[in-house]
């Protein structure tokens, strides 16, 4: 999504997620996060405690939307979040002009205290609502970001910025100016950010978007699905080999409305499409063992996109597992480890499947019916 525009992934390692040039700093971390473990949702400032059972949240640094999440307020907005267990990956979005490099917001990022960051946001979009950068200055951005960071804390990951949201095989061809855009922007770095390097976007943790209604209204219809397959490829690994997550995080991954083909004045349809696009997600990320985060949180409005429809209300109450009904109208029985467990609500549905719990055989009929 073009608006706010995020988890840890890798295995103990010998290099700190996100080197790939030979004149950086090595170390070896202390901590270290299993992809399949990174499962999140974009969060903000105001809801602090309305996630219990989500072990991530994605946070958005003022160049991204309008907050107050910078300095002392993002350190302890942090902090709040780490004392009731949860993770945190920042994101970072560019922004325009000399600004783009403005080392004092490097710094902030790097001290407060974040799990991970993501440095850029949709970075290749050209667009109203976004701010592209060339790949030569996006180079740089990267670079002293991510060093930046690195001073600070060697072992959290950075992520590289992230791609707009593409449908394959439709955006086949827009798909493949992100690999060229991230060829071009290895060159750039290798020529003269830090010449003779050999710094490899394949060998970095990119950012990806999903928006789409997958699940709904055909069962079939998987778009992140296939975008795994198109990345898997282009980054020379098996999709099945059990390392996609230590290259991809979905940084967000929603559903799509507005200009997509759900009929958007349809409540019935929007609602099923939420709902099952969720599943569907949750469902294809942790088969993959792929960082993953939900976006949104709360349900919020924007006049380019329309409703982004989240797993709690504006006002940041829980919503029914189909929001055109009152809760408890459908419901879901999963199985987990301790048993099994009624599910009314769209944030304990999240939680529960991210905590490994299972889906009845017939949850694609009751959620549609």
């Amino acid at each position: 999504m073009a608006i706010l525009v995020g988890s840890i992934l890798l295995t103990a390692c010998q290099l700190p997620f996100g080197i790939g040039n030979k004149t950086q700093p090595v170390a070896t971390p202390s901590v270290a996060f299993r992809p399949g473990t990174v499962l999140g949702i974009q969060g903000d400032a105001t809801t602090l405690n309305s996630y219990p059972g989500i072990p991530w949240v994605r946070l958005s640094y003022p160049t991204c939307v309008a907050s107050d999440l910078s300095g002392q307020v993002l350190k302890d907005t942090i902090s709040s979040y780490h004392a009731q267990g949860m993770h945190v990956m920042l994101t970072y979005c560019q922004t325009n002009g000399a600004n783009l490099f403005d080392m004092h917001e490097f710094n902030d990022i790097a001290q407060a205290g974040a799990d991970a960051v993501q440095c850029g946001n949709e970075q290749m979009k050209q667009s109203a609502t976004t701010s592209y950068v060339t790949p030569d200055r996006f180079a740089r951005f990267f670079d002293l970001c991510q060093s930046a960071i690195m001073a600070k804390r060697l072992v959290i990951p950075v992520i590289l910025g992230s791609m707009d949201p593409l449908v394959v095989p439709n955006d086949n061809d827009k798909l493949m100016n992100q690999v060229h855009y991230l060829d071009a922007m290895q060159s750039t770095m290798n020529a003269s950010v830090h010449p003779g390097g050999n710094w490899n976007w394949r060998s970095q943790t990119l950012g990806l978007i999903d928006s789409w209604h997958n699940g709904y209204p055909d069962a079939n219809t998987n778009n992140l699905a296939q975008l795994f397959a198109f990345w898997a490829q282009q980054l020379h690994i098996g999709i099945n080999s059990g390392n996609l997550g230590k290259h991809l995080w979905v940084v967000e991954g929603t559903g799509c409305v507005k200009g997509c083909g759900i009929d958007a004045s349809n409540p019935r349809e929007v609602a099923i499409s939420h709902i099952m696009t969720l599943v569907t997600d949750v469902k294809t990320t942790v088969g993959y063992g792929v960082p993953f985060f939900y976006f949104s949180g709360k349900d919020f409005y924007t006049p380019q996109i329309g409703w982004i429809y989240g797993v709690l209300d504006v006002n940041s109450h829980s919503k029914p597992l189909r929001q055109d009904l009152s809760i408890g109208a459908v419901k879901l029985v999963l199985t987990c480890s301790s048993g099994k467990i009624v599910v009314a609500d769209q944030e304990l549905l999240l939680a529960k499947l991210y905590g490994g719990c299972t889906l009845p055989a017939d949850y694609a009929s009751t959620l549609q019916s």
